[in-house]
């Protein structure tokens, strides 16, 4: 948002992957928040576990997709509790922070949480480290996914960068 003549972030939405990369993008996401009284989201996505191929094996696919669907949530609840413990850190520095946890593709659910939550700027890690112009074509395939369709600013923190 623009106020005046000063670029405002009132909402940042850093994705994070429990990296050390991710943590980086954090950091930086808290830095401008503290600067612009900014809310941060963070937003980790557990990838949906495929279920097994059943043919022939109706009666045990039953129970692998209940067992998968249990993992599933199990995972969620950990990471959840993660991203808490890691928010409330920040929270006592004064930070407005949220977490959110879903299910799916980071690549597709980072546009559409972008989009839905009308989110100012997303802080993101990236993995490859390559410069120029030929960086981009070569982002790993979520950055270069999420850079095509969000239309708010984005900034790409280099994940191996000391």
């Amino acid at each position: 948002m623009i106020r005046g003549e000063v670029l405002m972030y009132d909402k940042i939405l850093v994705p994070h992957a429990g990296t050390s990369a991710g943590g980086k993008a954090l950091e930086h996401a808290t830095k401008l928040a503290k600067i612009h009284g900014s809310k941060v989201t963070i937003l980790h996505i557990v990838e949906k576990i495929p279920t097994p191929s059943s043919y022939g094996f109706e009666l045990e696919r039953k129970k692998w997709a209940k067992d998968l669907q249990k993992a599933q949530e199990e995972i969620q609840h950990e990471m959840k509790e993660k991203f808490q413990k890691l928010a409330n850190k920040y929270r006592s520095e004064k930070i407005q922070i949220t977490v959110k946890i879903k299910e799916g593709y980071p690549d597709e659910e980072i546009p559409k949480t972008s989009k839905i939550g009308n989110y100012d700027l997303v802080i993101m890690a990236k993995r490859r480290k390559l410069r120029g112009f030929k960086s981009i074509l070569k982002l790993g395939s979520v950055s270069r996914k999420v850079l095509e369709q969000i239309s708010c600013p984005i900034i790409l923190i280099d994940g191996e960068k000391k």
